[in-house]
C-alpha cells in the first residue's frame, strides 16, 4: 500500500462518516477488512509513522487550544483524529498547527478531536481476517520527548501568542 492508497481510504471513510468519529473507526475498519492481512499491516505502518511524526509540542499546545486543554491522552486521540481529518489537514497542521484554524471548516469539541478508536481501526481489522493480534509493526517508537519547544499549557497568553489564529477562533471566550 502506498502512502496515495493510505490517505483514500482514510478520506473515503471519513467522507462516508460525515465527520463523526466514531463512525469514521467503523467504516474504516470494514473497509480494511475487505484487504489482506499484509495491506492491512501496511495500512497500519502509515497510521503509526503519522502518529509519531504528530508527536511535537506545537502540535499539543494547538490541541489545548481546540480542546479547552489537552492531557497525554488527550493529545493521544487527537493526533489520531488529526491523521482521519486526511493528508491537507494533516500535513498543514504539521506544517504550522496554527493553521488549523483555517484548515478545520468547524470543530465541534463535544465529537472532533477525539479519534481513539480510528488508532485501533487497523488492529481491530486484522485480528476480524486472521484471528490473531496484529504482529509488531518494525516501526521506531515515537521519540521520548515532543519535538520542538515546550508549551505551557497553563499560560494563556503564551498559546494566545503562539497560535494566534486558533486562539482568535476556538479560545476560551
Amino acid at each position: 500500500m502506498d502512502e496515495t492508497e493510505f490517505w483514500e481510504i482514510i478520506d473515503s471513510t471519513r467522507e462516508a462518516a460525515e465527520g463523526d468519529p466514531e463512525d469514521h473507526a467503523d467504516l474504516l475498519v470494514e473497509r480494511l477488512v475487505q484487504l489482506d492481512p499484509d495491506s492491512v499491516l501496511d495500512f497500519a505502518r502509515h497510521f503509526e509513522a503519522r502518529y509519531n511524526r504528530a508527536y511535537a509540542w506545537d502540535l499539543w499546545g494547538a490541541a489545548a487550544v481546540l480542546l479547552g486543554g489537552a492531557s497525554d491522552d488527550a493529545f493521544d486521540y487527537f493526533r489520531c483524529w488529526l491523521i482521519g481529518q486526511g493528508r491537507e489537514v494533516f500535513e498543514g497542521a504539521l506544517h504550522d498547527p496554527d493553521a488549523l484554524a483555517e484548515l478545520l471548516d468547524d470543530f465541534d469539541e463535544e465529537i472532533d478531536g477525539d479519534g481513539e478508536e480510528l488508532g485501533y481501526a487497523a488492529d481491530e481489522a486484522y485480528e476480524q481476517l486472521t484471528g490473531v493480534v496484529a504482529p509488531d509493526l518494525g516501526l521506531p517508537p515515537q521519540p521520548a520527548e515532543p519535538l520542538g519547544s515546550p508549551v505551557d499549557f497553563e499560560d494563556e497568553e503564551a498559546l494566545a501568542a503562539r497560535f494566534p489564529e486558533l486562539w482568535d477562533r476556538f479560545g476560551p471566550r
